[in-house]
């Protein structure tokens, strides 16, 4: 008769090669647990890769105040710009997994830069890990009032008819604003010359002091065109932004398709424990439900877009498509 034993022997190679196994987990992962149960225990430093005052840059100061609250420890923001983004990223790519060191940034650093930096200094899509995506940023086609065009249709035969002799400006090459002006041109089979900047702020101030014609812009000049300092003719995505229902989209206008959104989001070094992205992702995403952060977004005519990091990720791998074709097309290189 065969003996069943109702539990492994505990000498013997098999028993020891089973208590070894046996550990290593609980090695392994009781490190993780304590850390996750730990964390946070110091201040939380948000990088955003852009200047103070555009898009991102309010984004993240509108949810760190309730970010800080929901963890207990100083949420900081700080700025790192330059090279499209690219300083602020490779900041946080190369800082500690350990959940202190987060990055807020466009879209465009992890789905465009590839594309226009042959040497980046860091890898976007595996130096880098989604958190959560905070809000999807629109763009408005923006002039100055004595701008000769009324309306889009109006703006684009202006733009045919004086081919070179109007310029742009953009928070630098291979931004959102700046894909969405050569998406523009491709489709109308127009030409302006680009001019790149350090952020849309100071973009458009010089379309305020009358040194460009027009810009696309991600949402920093709502005051000033409701103000009646800046006209807005069109909205670069497939659907009419809430604030201005009446301004038809570049699509209505006769750009077919023509979609030029991007997702704002945090992001953290590659290696950061799972159960702290996890963590930030739903605190995050509770941030995008409370009314201040819901207002500053909408007033910079965005929407709030909570995600969960895979939806983030998959996210900037189709805009990284789409946004791939326009760099190729149009031959744009980094700065």
């Amino acid at each position: 008769m065969r003996l069943i034993h109702s539990r492994a022997p505990a000498t013997g190679p098999r028993g020891r090669n089973a208590s070894v196994v046996l550990a290593a987990i609980i090695a392994l992962a009781l490190p993780t647990a304590a850390f996750s149960q730990a964390w946070p225990a110091k201040p939380v430093k948000v990088v955003v890769n852009f200047p103070p005052g555009g898009a991102a840059d309010q984004i993240a100061r509108s949810l760190a105040q309730p970010l800080q609250e929901a963890l207990g420890q100083p949420v900081v923001v700080e700025n790192k710009s330059g090279a499209g983004g690219n300083i602020g990223g490779e900041a946080v790519a190369k800082a500690a997994p350990d959940g202190y060191t987060l990055l807020m940034s466009s879209g465009g650093m992890v789905s465009v830069n590839p594309h226009i930096y042959p040497k980046m200094p860091f890898d976007p899509a595996k130096d880098l890990v989604p958190v959560a995506s905070a809000a999807r940023v629109l763009v408005f086609l923006v002039t100055q009032p004595a701008f000769p065009a009324k309306d889009a249709k109006g703006f684009l035969a202006h733009l045919k008819a004086n081919p070179g002799k109007l310029s742009f400006g953009s928070p630098g090459n291979g931004s959102s604003p700046h894909l969405a002006a050569e998406m523009m041109k491709s489709q109308a089979g127009v030409f302006a010359t680009h001019v790149p900047y350090r952020g849309a702020a100071p973009a458009l101030t010089d379309l305020l002091a009358g040194q460009l014609d027009f810009l696309f812009d991600p949402g920093v000049a709502i005051p000033h065109i409701k103000a009646g300092k800046v006209k807005v003719l069109a909205v670069g995505s497939l659907r009419r932004s809430p604030l201005f229902p009446d301004v038809p989209t570049l699509d209505e206008a006769g750009l077919k398709g023509f979609d030029a959104d991007t997702v704002f989001g945090f992001y953290a070094p590659a290696g950061t424990p799972t159960q702290v992205i996890a963590r930030l992702n739903l605190e995050i995403n509770k941030a995008l439900a409370l009314p201040g952060p819901r207002e500053r977004i909408a007033a910079l005519g965005g929407e709030a877009a909570p995600m969960t990091p895979e939806q983030f990720r998959d996210k900037a791998l189709e805009d990284g498509k789409r946004f791939g074709k326009v760099i190729r097309e149009q031959k744009i290189v980094g700065d």
